[in-house]
């Protein structure tokens, strides 16, 4: 039986109590890096394109340590590069196959999207899965758990506003809330896989 949604948030809260001005500090520098390259006409976006995968990788590798109360380190939002070709090519069919779903509606892109969500919490626990398999393990974890996934974001849409309100800085406390949030999520799907499977 998984948490509900509010104990996965309040158990975020607890992880980054102590830790707000390293996680603060990370999501700036992690902001500035990948934000960055938009402002580069064309060649931001090639780039971007081929540094997007193992900086979300990073970011979940960071999230995953603050989660576990762990020895989190702003330096780990740069080790999904150490599994570059894996990462890559995960991000890339990712990137695919979502834009083909969204192709028929906007809502099986959606769906596509949630089903492939835990990617990068796979990718950043084993670096000896290949792209597919971590696709295909995503998908798997995330059968009948897509709409509980869903809901986790819906109750973060008063504090997108809040940070609408503090001009876009309160995205900076936000970011790690929401990511940590998203670990504990994978985390007790991890758990809960495994005690079905036993």
């Amino acid at each position: 039986m998984m948490k509900e949604n509010k104990e996965l948030m309040a158990e975020a809260r607890a992880s980054l109590s102590g830790n707000w001005g390293l996680a603060v500090g990370t999501y700036l520098v992690y902001i500035i890096l990948v934000g960055s390259l938009q402002v580069i006409p064309v060649v931001g976006g090639v780039i971007g394109l081929f540094i997007a995968g193992p900086m979300a990788v990073g970011i979940c590798i960071f999230t995953l340590s603050l989660s576990r109360d762990e020895n989190a380190r702003l330096e780990q939002i740069f080790e999904g590069f150490k599994n570059y070709g894996t990462v890559l090519g995960a991000y890339l069919l990712m990137v695919v196959f979502i834009f083909l779903w969204a192709l028929l509606l906007i809502i099986p892109g959606i769906i596509a999207a949630i089903a492939y969500s835990q990617t990068f919490y796979i990718l950043a626990e084993d670096d000896t899965i290949g792209s597919m398999e971590a696709l295909r393990k995503s998908k798997e974890m995330m059968n009948g758990y897509k709409w509980k996934y869903f809901c986790l974001g819906l109750r973060f849409i008063g504090w997108v506003l809040v940070c609408v309100l503090t001009l876009g800085i309160g995205v900076l406390w936000l970011s790690p809330y929401i990511q940590v949030s998203y670990a504990k999520f994978y985390e007790d799907l991890k758990t809960n896989q495994a005690v079905s499977e036993s």
